[in-house]
């Protein structure tokens, strides 16, 4: 499930004995926001206003949110100067090597390994992180209080990746529908866009 509450509540209610598993998705695509969040008020911050393209934090927004394992050397090299161009990104280097690190426990080969990792980010920012940091501090504040449910899929390796993945698909045939008249046409059109018409073919 994602990081909404009301899900886990209805979960604790309805199937009490169910694990929860906070799926890695929904985990990074949260830690992904408290980054965007910490560069857009830094922006504004030493600027006065909203990012333009000739400005450096504007300019990166999708490098910061890049794996590290997928950065070419020129983005390595951006960063770097990023990070040793002003002080003032300082709350920004720091929120980003969180993110990193919370990825990297993802992606450990070991799922033992992997869960030590998420613990020890969990930890570390769970209270005493220094002002500036506020929201690396909303997110530890977060992950403290899911950390059951986040470190469960180490342990089962339940993922809702698959379906986020075809759902996404959807949700982009939507936008560009412009309204199916046709509800046959609509599912065909569902069906080839998300990629399963050739497994309901192949089951004729």
């Amino acid at each position: 499930m994602d990081g909404f509450t009301g899900y886990a509540s209805a979960v604790d209610q309805v199937l009490p004995d169910a694990t929860k598993v906070m799926d890695p998705f929904h985990v990074v695509h949260l830690a992904a926001d408290k980054l965007t969040g910490c560069r857009q008020r830094l922006q504004r911050e030493t600027t006065g206003r909203r990012g333009r393209k000739d400005d450096p934090l504007y300019k990166y927004r999708r490098t910061l949110l890049t794996r590290t394992n997928y950065l070419t050397q020129r983005q390595k090299q951006r960063l770097d100067l990023l990070w040793a161009t002003d002080d003032d990104y300082v709350a920004l280097e720091v929120t980003w090597l969180f993110y990193q690190d919370l990825i990297a426990a993802y992606g450990h080969p070991k799922k033992s390994e992997g869960k030590k990792l998420m613990s020890s980010v969990i930890n570390s920012i769970r209270k005493g992180v220094p002002a500036g940091l506020e929201e690396l501090a909303q997110l530890g504040r977060t992950l403290w209080r899911r950390r059951e449910d986040v470190l469960a899929y180490f342990d089962i390796g339940a993922s809702n990746g698959p379906v986020e993945a075809i759902n996404g698909r959807l949700e982009h045939l939507r936008g560009i529908a412009l309204g199916f008249r046709n509800l046959n046409h609509y599912i065909l059109r569902c069906l080839i866009h998300s990629g399963q018409l050739q497994g309901k073919i192949n089951a004729l």
